[in-house]
């Protein structure tokens, strides 16, 4: 059955998603636990959920927590759908049932971006290293197949930058979480290199000038 996609604006404003952030392409949520039996019980209560009938989510099981991720993967589609609003909610009211608490503001997603002068030469290179497939939508991107580890995005340059970095991380935060570590960031040594494409992304500097993006979308 064909999927539509939804932006991450859609879902976010769908009700009863307050438990969830979108990070990257995924719609994420984070239980607190307090054990690995109460998480595993929960996780194996999400296998039991109608709504999760078709479209089963990627689940983290931690000893304390456990971390829901929304996203469907296709060839021709990587992202939100229309029914993941409605996934959310049930996955939220089952979390609930169980007297566990969602921790939006402990979610971090990492993506890390290679700027290249050719980005259908160096892909190859990093797919064979890493293992990883092409993203569907965006196949100049590269995705762990397993969805576990971060995906590699390539930011095409028009000019060799041999003053500046040319492979920096992206750090997906929820919205409602940006000032906060911003702040921190600064407070720890780092400078603001931009905040022109905010709210979308600020990039930021270690004190050595190694850059890093701070993404909300």
């Amino acid at each position: 059955m064909a999927r539509m996609k939804i932006t991450p604006r859609q879902f976010r404003e769908s009700p009863g998603t307050e438990d969830w952030r979108v990070l990257g392409e995924g719609a994420c949520a984070r239980f607190r636990t307090g054990s690995f039996a109460a998480g595993a019980r929960f996780a194996a209560a999400l296998a039991d959920l109608p709504e999760l009938a078709d479209h089963a989510p990627d689940v983290d099981l931690r000893p304390d927590a456990v971390t829901v991720r929304l996203v469907t993967v296709t060839d021709t589609l990587y992202g939100l759908t229309e029914g993941d609003p409605a996934r959310a909610r049930a996955v939220s009211a089952l979390a609930r049932t169980l007297d566990l608490t969602a921790e939006p503001a402990a979610l971090t997603a990492v993506q890390v971006t290679v700027d290249a002068l050719s980005i259908p030469a160096v892909t190859p290179f990093w797919r064979a290293l890493l293992g990883y497939d092409h993203r569907a939508g965006s196949p100049e991107d590269l995705i762990d197949p397993a969805r576990r580890n971060a995906a590699f995005y390539f930011q095409p340059m028009d000019a060799p930058r041999p003053q500046r970095n040319r492979l920096h991380v992206d750090v997906w935060i929820p919205y409602d979480e940006a000032d906060t570590r911003i702040k921190a960031a600064l407070a720890a040594g780092g400078t603001l290199v931009t905040d022109t494409y905010a709210p979308s992304h600020w990039v930021l500097a270690d004190p050595e000038g190694n850059e890093a993006c701070v993404g909300t979308l």
